[in-house]
């Protein structure tokens, strides 16, 4: 048996019997002296986000691949792992080596991150994909659609899911801390990149820097002529590329509360901010999604709030919070029983509002699992490694992601549409608003596909 065919032998096995267990509340990886179970990684998007996501893959196996469209990036990165191969194009890399590559992180704008990430689901291997996982409602379908197909370990990137005061948190309220929750309130400090109406129109066109290859930049997105203000940094209020405050911050603030209460699809999406315009995200936007009820909780409305309205931070009601401030970004649960008031992006802290009998709580006994490690970009990794070699699946896993991405990006259609819709989730319908379609799923530059 040759070493490839030993090296699959082994992924096999482990899969079977599993490499990876729950040890005193957390992740452990079962050390192993088999040089066969050094895992092998691609990195597609290696600058910003990609840069510590290809890092810390690195930690727990080799990096054989790297690919950007940015050539200072990836150069950059090439001077660290020295034996990995170069790309510019995704496509090309997985043509090439996919075969020897155990995993894949998806570390790229929003707008390539469904096509990357369906290529390696569709070679059978697992995928790590940085937050939001997709820039469309149909793209996160797929992904969820797919990642059951192809039975892969996957993750998404938002790494308050590994912080053990969220998962406290998550068995507290349902346990009942607060009692049944009717209303979640979610709000961040985005935008703070440029968005906003007065952006009517794309920018002028500008040489394309000798380091960027900029048609493998717009990947599936819509042909347009480079500016520096779409990239490297200012891509993500732009309509073609980004997702906006929504799309870059629910899945780190609205998590707790969607994995609390155990939320799915939402039936009803409505929003209000400045006036849309087709190019940019707003400058505000104040956006309500309504779930039913499950599984003996009640009804949800969650509110989520964007930006700056008339110069002042749009904000959920302040009475809401019995005389505590509401701080740059948070979330607020109301029960019937209290108010659960968490003052940060992750959710890993909180503090119960005038909740009578708090002292008498008893916490549940732990059901989710802790990380001794507080780093838990880096733990994000090591539940995506464990479920590869046989564990249990990583806690933001496509099955969860993808229906939490979903849920939020609905926000968007709403605020492109410009008009509430019922939604029909199982079959990705906006039942009375035919115009979401070219929102939910909008067509892809030829070349490129799902």
């Amino acid at each position: 048996m040759n070493r490839e065919q030993s090296r699959r032998s082994f992924l096999k096995t482990s899969l079977v019997t599993g490499t990876a267990a729950w040890v005193a509340n957390s992740y452990a990886q079962a050390e192993s002296k088999s040089p066969n179970e050094r895992l092998r990684f691609a990195c597609i998007g290696v600058g910003g986000k990609g840069a510590s996501d290809t890092k810390q893959a690195g930690e727990f196996g080799d990096i054989v691949g790297l690919c950007d469209i940015d050539d200072n990036h990836l150069n950059k990165m090439a001077g660290e792992f020295a034996q990995a191969k170069k790309y510019n194009d995704f496509r090309k890399m997985l043509d090439e080596i996919g075969k020897n590559i155990d995993g894949v992180t998806v570390s790229t704008p929003d707008h390539t991150h469904a096509v990357a990430a369906m290529a390696a689901i569709k070679l059978g291997k697992a995928v790590y994909c940085q937050k939001p996982l997709t820039r469309t409602v149909h793209e996160a379908r797929a992904l969820r659609v797919a990642a059951k197909q192809y039975k892969v370990a996957t993750q998404m990137g938002n790494q308050g899911t590994a912080a053990s005061g969220a998962r406290k948190a998550v068995e507290a309220i349902r346990a009942g801390i607060i009692g049944g929750v009717k209303e979640v309130h979610v709000w961040t400090n985005r935008p703070v990149w440029p968005q906003a109406p007065k952006v009517t129109a794309r920018l002028e066109a500008q040489p394309v820097p000798a380091h960027v290859h900029w048609d493998l930049f717009l990947g599936p997105s819509p042909e347009r002529p480079y500016n520096a203000g779409y990239h490297p940094f200012k891509w993500r209020g732009w309509w073609d590329f980004g997702t906006g405050a929504v799309g870059d911050m629910a899945c780190h603030t609205a998590n707790m509360a969607f994995m609390a209460l155990q939320l799915g699809y939402p039936t009803r999406v409505s929003a209000e901010s400045d006036p849309i315009n087709p190019e940019t995200c707003p400058g505000w936007a104040t956006i309500t999604y309504e779930f039913p009820a499950r599984e003996g909780m009640p009804p949800v409305k969650m509110f989520w709030y964007e930006g700056n309205k008339n110069g002042v931070r749009n904000l959920p009601p302040a009475e809401l919070f019995k005389g505590f401030k509401a701080n740059d970004s948070g979330s607020l649960m109301v029960g019937e029983k209290g108010s659960l008031f968490s003052p940060n992006d992750y959710g890993a802290s909180y503090t119960i509002l005038e909740r009578q009998g708090f002292e008498d709580f008893e916490y549940p006994p732990q059901t989710l699992p802790r990380h001794a490690s507080d780093n838990t970009d880096l733990m994000m990794k090591q539940e995506w490694v464990a479920a590869i070699k046989g564990g249990p699946p990583a806690m933001s896993n496509f099955d969860y992601a993808a229906l939490f991405t979903e849920a939020m990006l609905l926000g968007n259609v709403a605020l492109r549409c410009g008009k509430a819709f019922d939604w029909d989730g199982p079959n990705m319908q906006a039942v009375n608003c035919p115009e979401a379609a070219q929102f939910i799923a909008p067509p892809y530059r030829a070349g490129w596909s799902l």
